[in-house]
């Protein structure tokens, strides 16, 4: 498959759900420009209890119908799918500017204080061998100890859309107060679900006396390695001139478009157009 080389070409964003809607986010504030094709891949949602070969073989089936629809760069917004999947990726689609999204272990360990940093990410990301990897690299270098909580369950939740359930709120307890009770000064969401609860796992924080703990997102460096990328190949859009129409987005889902659709208004404020597909 030829891809597409042009600087009007759109943007790929891909997850397992809306996890990667927080990574979207940041693209449209850093790349105002850039039109944008978000894919939910919630039919076959969660990827963090399916095999890695399992979410290669979906990886590789998205990319191929993001492809099709003429994109310039993928975008896996989804840490799963980038422990098991991003190398497989690359090598289909040598030629596709392709960014991933990895825990931020690096500027957690760069964070703490006490030595010690929480790890919330998905049992199956937590598994990884490209993120085991990361950790005992990066471990190595600066002697933080990593506390690895899998967060069984929470992705689920989030994909319901009501963000504020006492079902959200007990499971970010069980998860977040054993790595305070460990000592955890600094948290990774490690899953790009994740920083839509941030302001529940603020409210552990505080019901511990723990406000002190710093937290970790790291879809604002995705979206630069994302313009960096672009900037390398020549494949920036230009910023519109007056009169020009506004980037477009548009979403596809493998689920029930009235659960993306609403994600999009409830999350980001937007309403763009959204199709059911099967891939």
């Amino acid at each position: 498959m030829i891809v597409a080389r042009t600087p009007a070409a759109p943007i790929g964003v891909y997850d397992s759900g809306v996890g990667g809607l927080s990574v979207l986010r940041h693209i449209r504030a850093q790349l105002p420009a850039e039109d944008l094709i978000y894919f939910a891949d919630s039919g076959h949602a969660p990827y963090g209890e399916k095999t890695e070969q399992y979410v290669v073989d979906r990886a590789l089936l998205v990319a191929a119908f993001l492809l099709e629809r003429g994109i310039k760069a993928l975008v896996v917004a989804c840490n799963t799918a980038t422990v098991a999947a991003i190398k497989a990726v690359r090598a289909r689609y040598p030629d596709l500017p392709v960014v991933g999204v990895e825990p931020g272990l690096k500027p957690a360990a760069a964070a703490t204080r006490s030595g010690k940093v929480g790890v919330l990410a998905t049992a199956r990301t937590l598994k990884g061998e490209k993120f085991l990897q990361l950790r005992e690299q990066i471990s190595a270098a600066t002697q933080a100890e990593f506390l690895l909580q899998p967060c069984i369950g929470l992705v689920d939740q989030i994909e319901l859309g009501d963000l504020e359930t006492p079902a959200i709120a007990a499971l970010l307890e069980q998860y977040v107060a054993p790595l305070l009770d460990q000592g955890a000064d600094t948290l990774v969401l490690g899953c790009t679900h994740y920083p839509f609860v941030q302001t529940g796992i603020e409210r552990v924080l505080r019901a511990h006396g723990r406000q002190d703990v710093t937290l970790i997102d790291t879809g604002d460096a995705v979206a630069r390695q994302l313009g960096r990328l672009l900037d390398g190949a020549g494949l920036r859009h230009p910023a519109p001139e007056a009169g020009q129409p506004a980037a477009s987005l548009r979403g596809y889902t493998t689920a029930d478009v009235g659960a993306l659709a609403p994600a999009f208004a409830n999350l980001l404020g937007l309403h763009p157009k959204v199709e059911k597909v099967v891939v």
